[in-house]
Protein backbone atom coordinates (compact mmCIF):
# COMPACT_ATOMS: atom_id res chain seq x y z
CA UNK A 1 0.00 0.00 0.00
CA UNK A 2 1.30 3.35 -1.04
CA UNK A 3 2.22 5.36 2.68
CA UNK A 4 -0.68 7.27 2.77
CA UNK A 5 -3.21 5.23 1.71
CA UNK A 6 -1.74 2.99 4.65
CA UNK A 7 -1.65 6.10 7.06
CA UNK A 8 -5.54 6.27 6.97
CA UNK A 9 -5.65 2.81 8.10
CA UNK A 10 -3.61 4.38 11.39
CA UNK A 11 -5.65 7.77 12.11
CA UNK A 12 -3.00 8.65 15.13
CA UNK A 13 -0.11 8.21 12.69
CA UNK A 14 -1.69 11.95 11.12
CA UNK A 15 -1.27 13.62 14.52
CA UNK A 16 0.52 16.51 15.00
CA UNK A 17 2.94 16.91 17.90
CA UNK A 18 4.37 19.81 19.08
CA UNK A 19 2.76 21.34 15.73
CA UNK A 20 5.22 18.82 14.10
CA UNK A 21 3.72 15.92 12.36
CA UNK A 22 4.10 12.39 14.28
CA UNK A 23 7.06 10.35 14.08
CA UNK A 24 6.46 7.14 15.59
CA UNK A 25 9.28 5.00 16.15
CA UNK A 26 8.53 3.46 19.21
CA UNK A 27 6.88 0.16 17.87
CA UNK A 28 8.61 -2.36 19.81
CA UNK A 29 6.89 -1.10 23.11
CA UNK A 30 3.65 -1.27 21.23
CA UNK A 31 2.42 -0.75 17.40
CA UNK A 32 -0.72 1.66 16.32
CA UNK A 33 -4.08 -0.13 15.90
CA UNK A 34 -5.56 -0.43 12.43
CA UNK A 35 -8.47 0.86 12.18
CA UNK A 36 -10.52 -2.47 11.88
CA UNK A 37 -9.34 -3.22 15.21
CA UNK A 38 -10.71 -0.05 16.44
CA UNK A 39 -14.05 -0.34 15.33
CA UNK A 40 -14.38 -4.18 16.19
CA UNK A 41 -14.28 -3.07 19.56
CA UNK A 42 -16.57 -0.62 19.38
CA UNK A 43 -19.33 -2.94 17.44
CA UNK A 44 -19.07 -5.24 20.47
CA UNK A 45 -19.43 -2.50 23.15
CA UNK A 46 -22.22 -0.79 21.30
CA UNK A 47 -23.59 -3.97 19.76
CA UNK A 48 -23.08 -7.70 21.08
CA UNK A 49 -21.93 -6.82 24.36
CA UNK A 50 -22.15 -9.99 26.56
CA UNK A 51 -20.39 -12.73 28.70
CA UNK A 52 -18.88 -15.62 26.85
CA UNK A 53 -19.28 -19.34 27.16
CA UNK A 54 -21.85 -18.88 29.92
CA UNK A 55 -25.04 -18.12 28.43
CA UNK A 56 -28.00 -19.26 26.34
CA UNK A 57 -29.22 -16.21 24.69
CA UNK A 58 -28.10 -14.67 21.48
CA UNK A 59 -25.89 -11.82 22.62
CA UNK A 60 -23.77 -14.53 24.60
CA UNK A 61 -23.62 -17.19 21.74
CA UNK A 62 -22.67 -14.43 19.37
CA UNK A 63 -19.56 -13.38 21.47
CA UNK A 64 -18.45 -16.97 22.19
CA UNK A 65 -18.87 -17.33 18.90
CA UNK A 66 -16.23 -14.66 17.86
CA UNK A 67 -14.00 -15.22 20.67
CA UNK A 68 -13.07 -18.41 19.70
CA UNK A 69 -13.10 -17.23 16.12
CA UNK A 70 -10.27 -15.60 16.77
CA UNK A 71 -8.74 -18.53 18.81
CA UNK A 72 -9.14 -20.53 15.50
CA UNK A 73 -7.27 -17.59 13.56
CA UNK A 74 -4.05 -17.10 16.41
CA UNK A 75 -3.41 -21.70 15.68
CA UNK A 76 -4.15 -20.94 11.92
CA UNK A 77 -1.32 -17.89 11.99
CA UNK A 78 1.00 -20.12 13.82
CA UNK A 79 0.35 -23.35 12.47
CA UNK A 80 -0.46 -24.76 16.11
CA UNK A 81 -2.11 -28.53 15.49
CA UNK A 82 -5.47 -27.55 17.55
CA UNK A 83 -7.55 -24.66 18.94
CA UNK A 84 -7.26 -25.76 22.38
CA UNK A 85 -3.65 -25.36 22.05
CA UNK A 86 -4.35 -21.55 22.10
CA UNK A 87 -4.57 -20.04 25.66
CA UNK A 88 -5.86 -16.48 26.57
CA UNK A 89 -3.72 -13.92 28.73
CA UNK A 90 -3.56 -10.56 29.02
CA UNK A 91 -0.19 -10.66 27.53
CA UNK A 92 3.18 -12.09 27.24
CA UNK A 93 4.40 -11.02 30.68
CA UNK A 94 1.12 -13.23 31.81
CA UNK A 95 1.86 -16.38 29.59
CA UNK A 96 5.27 -16.64 30.60
CA UNK A 97 4.07 -16.16 34.41
CA UNK A 98 1.31 -18.82 34.07
CA UNK A 99 3.91 -21.03 33.08
CA UNK A 100 6.69 -20.50 35.68
CA UNK A 101 3.89 -20.93 38.26
CA UNK A 102 3.11 -24.29 37.19
CA UNK A 103 6.87 -24.54 36.85
CA UNK A 104 7.30 -23.77 39.61
CA UNK A 105 4.64 -26.69 41.70
CA UNK A 106 6.47 -29.46 39.63
CA UNK A 107 10.56 -28.78 39.69
CA UNK A 108 12.26 -29.45 42.71
CA UNK A 109 15.91 -28.95 44.17
CA UNK A 110 18.87 -29.77 41.94
CA UNK A 111 16.72 -29.11 38.98
CA UNK A 112 18.02 -26.64 36.12
CA UNK A 113 16.18 -23.70 33.84
CA UNK A 114 18.32 -21.90 31.56
CA UNK A 115 17.33 -18.16 30.05
CA UNK A 116 19.76 -16.22 28.32
CA UNK A 117 21.68 -12.82 29.19
CA UNK A 118 18.73 -10.95 26.72
CA UNK A 119 15.92 -12.09 28.00
CA UNK A 120 13.57 -9.24 29.02
CA UNK A 121 12.45 -8.80 32.80
CA UNK A 122 9.25 -10.59 31.72
CA UNK A 123 11.32 -13.42 30.95
CA UNK A 124 14.24 -13.25 33.37
CA UNK A 125 12.34 -12.74 36.89
CA UNK A 126 9.30 -15.00 36.49
CA UNK A 127 12.08 -18.22 36.05
CA UNK A 128 14.20 -16.84 39.38
CA UNK A 129 10.93 -16.79 41.02
CA UNK A 130 10.44 -19.93 39.85
CA UNK A 131 13.78 -21.46 41.22
CA UNK A 132 13.29 -19.48 44.16
CA UNK A 133 10.40 -21.32 44.81
CA UNK A 134 11.18 -24.98 43.52
CA UNK A 135 14.68 -24.93 44.42
CA UNK A 136 15.75 -25.21 40.89
CA UNK A 137 18.58 -23.44 39.61
CA UNK A 138 18.97 -21.07 37.07
CA UNK A 139 21.88 -20.81 34.29
CA UNK A 140 22.54 -18.33 31.91
CA UNK A 141 23.65 -18.20 28.24
CA UNK A 142 25.76 -14.95 27.91
CA UNK A 143 26.14 -13.16 24.99
CA UNK A 144 29.00 -11.52 23.19
CA UNK A 145 29.67 -7.98 21.68
CA UNK A 146 27.38 -7.92 18.75
CA UNK A 147 24.48 -8.91 21.41
CA UNK A 148 24.26 -12.57 19.91
CA UNK A 149 24.15 -15.48 22.26
CA UNK A 150 27.33 -17.45 23.07
CA UNK A 151 25.85 -20.89 21.81
CA UNK A 152 29.10 -22.68 22.22
CA UNK A 153 28.51 -21.92 26.15
CA UNK A 154 24.82 -23.02 25.81
CA UNK A 155 25.92 -26.51 24.77
CA UNK A 156 28.51 -26.99 27.52
CA UNK A 157 25.51 -25.51 30.47
CA UNK A 158 22.43 -27.57 29.50
CA UNK A 159 22.79 -31.13 31.09
CA UNK A 160 20.06 -34.19 31.82
CA UNK A 161 19.44 -31.62 34.99
CA UNK A 162 17.73 -28.57 32.08
CA UNK A 163 14.15 -28.79 32.51
CA UNK A 164 13.29 -25.81 30.67
CA UNK A 165 14.97 -23.39 28.21
CA UNK A 166 13.44 -20.08 27.78
CA UNK A 167 14.95 -17.91 25.27
CA UNK A 168 13.82 -14.95 23.36
CA UNK A 169 13.16 -14.77 19.72
CA UNK A 170 14.22 -11.56 19.08
CA UNK A 171 15.82 -9.26 21.54
CA UNK A 172 13.29 -6.30 22.43
CA UNK A 173 16.76 -4.40 23.17
CA UNK A 174 19.56 -5.41 20.68
CA UNK A 175 17.51 -6.16 17.61
CA UNK A 176 18.50 -9.85 17.27
CA UNK A 177 16.74 -12.84 16.32
CA UNK A 178 18.20 -15.96 18.05
CA UNK A 179 18.20 -19.29 15.97
CA UNK A 180 15.67 -20.22 17.76
CA UNK A 181 15.15 -23.65 15.70
CA UNK A 182 18.94 -24.59 16.21
CA UNK A 183 18.13 -23.84 19.89
CA UNK A 184 15.26 -25.77 20.25
CA UNK A 185 16.57 -28.78 18.56
CA UNK A 186 19.40 -28.66 21.00
CA UNK A 187 17.54 -28.21 23.51
CA UNK A 188 14.93 -31.34 22.83
CA UNK A 189 18.51 -33.38 22.27
CA UNK A 190 18.70 -33.21 25.98
CA UNK A 191 15.10 -33.74 26.75
CA UNK A 192 14.27 -31.15 28.42
CA UNK A 193 11.41 -28.60 27.03
CA UNK A 194 11.56 -25.19 25.44
CA UNK A 195 9.79 -21.70 25.66
CA UNK A 196 10.19 -19.03 23.01
CA UNK A 197 9.29 -15.45 23.57
CA UNK A 198 7.92 -14.50 20.85
CA UNK A 199 6.67 -10.82 21.93
CA UNK A 200 8.81 -9.25 19.11
CA UNK A 201 8.83 -11.91 16.63
CA UNK A 202 5.59 -12.53 15.61
CA UNK A 203 4.79 -8.93 13.94
CA UNK A 204 7.74 -9.91 12.07
CA UNK A 205 8.84 -13.11 11.43
CA UNK A 206 6.48 -15.89 10.18
CA UNK A 207 5.97 -18.58 13.19
CA UNK A 208 5.70 -21.99 12.63
CA UNK A 209 5.61 -23.87 15.99
CA UNK A 210 5.26 -27.48 14.30
CA UNK A 211 7.89 -27.13 11.71
CA UNK A 212 10.19 -24.98 15.02
CA UNK A 213 8.55 -27.83 17.09
CA UNK A 214 8.43 -25.77 19.71
CA UNK A 215 7.03 -26.74 23.01
CA UNK A 216 6.08 -23.66 24.35
CA UNK A 217 5.23 -20.20 22.42
CA UNK A 218 4.10 -16.83 23.72
CA UNK A 219 3.28 -13.31 22.44
CA UNK A 220 1.39 -9.94 22.98
CA UNK A 221 -2.09 -9.08 20.57
CA UNK A 222 -0.70 -5.19 21.18
CA UNK A 223 2.83 -5.71 19.17
CA UNK A 224 0.92 -6.98 16.36
CA UNK A 225 -0.98 -4.03 15.40
CA UNK A 226 -3.30 -5.18 17.95
CA UNK A 227 -5.51 -4.30 21.57
CA UNK A 228 -3.52 -4.05 24.44
CA UNK A 229 -4.34 -6.33 27.57
CA UNK A 230 -4.66 -9.36 25.24
CA UNK A 231 -1.88 -12.09 25.06
CA UNK A 232 -1.35 -15.68 23.59
CA UNK A 233 0.32 -18.93 25.21
CA UNK A 234 0.60 -21.91 22.70
CA UNK A 235 1.97 -25.32 24.27
CA UNK A 236 1.37 -29.04 22.90
CA UNK A 237 -1.60 -30.27 24.22
CA UNK A 238 0.34 -32.81 26.13
CA UNK A 239 2.05 -30.38 28.33
CA UNK A 240 -0.67 -28.74 29.01
CA UNK A 241 -2.11 -30.95 29.70
CA UNK A 242 0.30 -32.40 32.16
CA UNK A 243 0.37 -28.60 33.99
CA UNK A 244 -1.22 -27.63 36.97
CA UNK A 245 -3.78 -25.33 36.84
CA UNK A 246 -2.62 -22.05 36.89
CA UNK A 247 -5.68 -19.69 38.66
CA UNK A 248 -9.11 -21.01 40.51
CA UNK A 249 -12.21 -19.03 39.54
CA UNK A 250 -15.17 -19.56 37.06
CA UNK A 251 -14.73 -20.85 33.80
CA UNK A 252 -11.37 -23.39 34.70
CA UNK A 253 -13.78 -26.26 36.69
CA UNK A 254 -16.13 -28.78 35.70
CA UNK A 255 -17.31 -29.45 38.85
CA UNK A 256 -16.78 -27.98 42.18
CA UNK A 257 -18.09 -29.12 45.45
CA UNK A 258 -16.98 -28.34 49.36
CA UNK A 259 -14.43 -31.05 49.29
CA UNK A 260 -13.03 -30.90 45.67
CA UNK A 261 -12.55 -29.39 42.47
CA UNK A 262 -12.04 -30.89 39.73
CA UNK A 263 -10.79 -28.87 36.34
CA UNK A 264 -12.25 -28.05 33.05
CA UNK A 265 -10.02 -29.42 30.07
CA UNK A 266 -8.12 -27.38 27.73
CA UNK A 267 -8.14 -24.29 26.43
CA UNK A 268 -10.31 -23.37 30.12
CA UNK A 269 -8.25 -25.00 32.75
CA UNK A 270 -5.96 -22.09 32.12
CA UNK A 271 -8.29 -19.01 31.29
CA UNK A 272 -10.09 -18.50 35.13
CA UNK A 273 -12.40 -15.31 34.90
CA UNK A 274 -13.87 -12.89 32.14
CA UNK A 275 -11.27 -12.30 29.67
CA UNK A 276 -10.93 -8.95 28.30
CA UNK A 277 -13.57 -10.00 25.05
CA UNK A 278 -13.14 -7.46 22.73
CA UNK A 279 -9.89 -7.09 22.67
CA UNK A 280 -9.50 -10.86 22.05
CA UNK A 281 -12.65 -10.39 18.97
CA UNK A 282 -10.77 -7.34 17.84
CA UNK A 283 -7.22 -9.15 17.53
CA UNK A 284 -9.07 -11.06 15.14
CA UNK A 285 -8.75 -8.12 12.78
CA UNK A 286 -5.34 -7.24 13.29
CA UNK A 287 -4.73 -10.84 12.34
CA UNK A 288 -6.29 -10.48 9.47
CA UNK A 289 -4.30 -7.37 8.25
CA UNK A 290 -1.75 -8.82 8.67
CA UNK A 291 -2.61 -12.12 6.69
CA UNK A 292 -3.62 -9.92 3.77
CA UNK A 293 -0.12 -7.42 4.28
CA UNK A 294 1.61 -11.05 5.01
CA UNK A 295 4.29 -11.47 6.93
CA UNK A 296 6.71 -11.41 4.71
CA UNK A 297 5.83 -8.17 2.82
CA UNK A 298 6.04 -6.60 6.24
CA UNK A 299 9.78 -8.23 6.91
CA UNK A 300 10.89 -7.21 3.91
CA UNK A 301 10.14 -3.66 4.16
CA UNK A 302 11.36 -3.22 7.28
CA UNK A 303 14.20 -4.78 6.92
CA UNK A 304 14.84 -2.31 4.18
CA UNK A 305 13.89 1.00 6.55
CA UNK A 306 16.47 -1.41 8.98
CA UNK A 307 19.44 -0.88 6.43
CA UNK A 308 18.51 1.97 5.54
CA UNK A 309 18.65 3.67 9.08
CA UNK A 310 21.86 2.08 10.14
CA UNK A 311 23.62 2.87 6.93
CA UNK A 312 22.52 6.67 7.52
CA UNK A 313 23.08 6.56 11.41
CA UNK A 314 26.86 5.20 11.81
CA UNK A 315 27.05 8.42 9.49
CA UNK A 316 26.61 10.91 12.35
CA UNK A 317 30.09 10.87 14.83
CA UNK A 318 29.85 10.01 18.08
CA UNK A 319 26.93 7.49 17.80
CA UNK A 320 27.62 3.94 18.64
CA UNK A 321 24.80 1.22 18.08
CA UNK A 322 24.33 -1.66 20.44
CA UNK A 323 23.39 -4.46 18.90
CA UNK A 324 25.00 -5.30 15.75
CA UNK A 325 24.51 -9.18 15.15
CA UNK A 326 23.77 -10.06 10.99
CA UNK A 327 20.63 -10.99 12.01
CA UNK A 328 18.69 -8.57 13.24
CA UNK A 329 15.20 -7.61 13.45
CA UNK A 330 13.85 -3.53 13.05
CA UNK A 331 15.00 -2.05 16.04
CA UNK A 332 18.16 0.09 16.67
CA UNK A 333 19.73 0.48 19.91
CA UNK A 334 22.24 3.53 20.67
CA UNK A 335 24.47 5.76 22.19
CA UNK A 336 25.88 8.84 21.56
CA UNK A 337 29.03 10.17 23.06
CA UNK A 338 28.24 13.03 26.07
CA UNK A 339 24.41 12.98 25.70
CA UNK A 340 22.33 11.08 27.83
CA UNK A 341 19.55 9.24 26.36
CA UNK A 342 16.63 10.87 28.31
CA UNK A 343 17.76 14.22 27.15
CA UNK A 344 18.06 12.92 23.58
CA UNK A 345 14.26 11.52 23.91
CA UNK A 346 12.75 14.67 24.88
CA UNK A 347 14.51 17.05 22.50
CA UNK A 348 13.46 14.63 19.66
CA UNK A 349 10.09 14.29 20.99
CA UNK A 350 9.53 17.80 21.02
CA UNK A 351 10.40 17.52 16.73
CA UNK A 352 7.14 15.30 16.83
CA UNK A 353 9.51 12.04 16.90
CA UNK A 354 8.52 9.35 19.56
CA UNK A 355 11.77 6.93 20.51
CA UNK A 356 11.89 4.90 23.60
CA UNK A 357 15.10 5.83 25.90
CA UNK A 358 16.29 3.78 28.94
CA UNK A 359 17.38 0.20 30.03
CA UNK A 360 14.26 -1.39 27.90
CA UNK A 361 13.86 -3.49 31.04
CA UNK A 362 16.91 -5.35 29.99
CA UNK A 363 19.24 -4.12 32.66
CA UNK A 364 21.60 -7.15 32.09
CA UNK A 365 21.84 -6.36 28.49
CA UNK A 366 22.80 -2.50 29.61
CA UNK A 367 24.95 -4.34 32.20
CA UNK A 368 27.30 -6.17 29.54
CA UNK A 369 27.61 -2.96 27.66
CA UNK A 370 28.38 -0.67 30.53
CA UNK A 371 26.15 1.19 30.09
CA UNK A 372 22.72 2.56 31.69
CA UNK A 373 20.60 2.70 28.71
CA UNK A 374 20.40 3.63 25.27
CA UNK A 375 17.99 5.53 22.89
CA UNK A 376 15.98 2.80 20.89
CA UNK A 377 14.49 3.31 17.35
CA UNK A 378 11.52 0.44 16.12
CA UNK A 379 10.05 0.15 12.66
CA UNK A 380 6.94 -0.81 11.77
CA UNK A 381 4.89 -1.95 8.01
CA UNK A 382 3.60 1.80 8.55
CA UNK A 383 6.89 4.06 8.55
CA UNK A 384 8.91 4.94 5.83
CA UNK A 385 12.19 6.12 4.00
CA UNK A 386 10.81 9.48 4.64
CA UNK A 387 10.16 9.34 8.34
CA UNK A 388 13.86 7.76 8.74
CA UNK A 389 15.73 10.74 6.67
CA UNK A 390 13.78 13.46 8.85
CA UNK A 391 14.35 11.37 11.96
CA UNK A 392 18.57 11.30 10.90
CA UNK A 393 18.42 15.18 10.54
CA UNK A 394 16.05 15.96 13.82
CA UNK A 395 18.92 13.69 15.56
CA UNK A 396 21.54 16.14 14.31
CA UNK A 397 19.83 18.95 15.56
CA UNK A 398 19.34 16.97 18.71
CA UNK A 399 22.83 16.05 18.93
CA UNK A 400 24.28 19.57 18.77
CA UNK A 401 21.68 21.43 21.16
CA UNK A 402 22.76 19.24 23.75
CA UNK A 403 26.78 18.59 22.92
Amino acid sequence: MKADSLKNSFSILNSTINDNKLVYFDNAATTQKHQSVVDEITKFYLEENSNIHRGAHYLSQLSTNKFEETRGAIKSFINANHNHEIIFTKGTTESINLLSSCYSKILKAGDEIIVSEMEHHSNMVPWQMCCEESGAKLKIIPINNNGELELDKFEKIISEKTKLVAITHVSNSLGTINPVKKIIDLTHKHKAKILIDGAQAAAHIKIDVQNLDADYYCFSAHKLYGPTGVGVLYGKEDLLNMLPPYQGGGEMIQEVTLSKTTYACLPHKFEAGTPNIAGVIAFKKAIEFINETTVEKIHEHEDFLLKHATKKMQEIEGLKIIGTSNNKSAIISFVVDGVHHYDLGIILDKMGIAIRTGHHCTQPVMQKFEIPGTSRISFAYYNTIEEIDLFCNCLLKAIKMLS
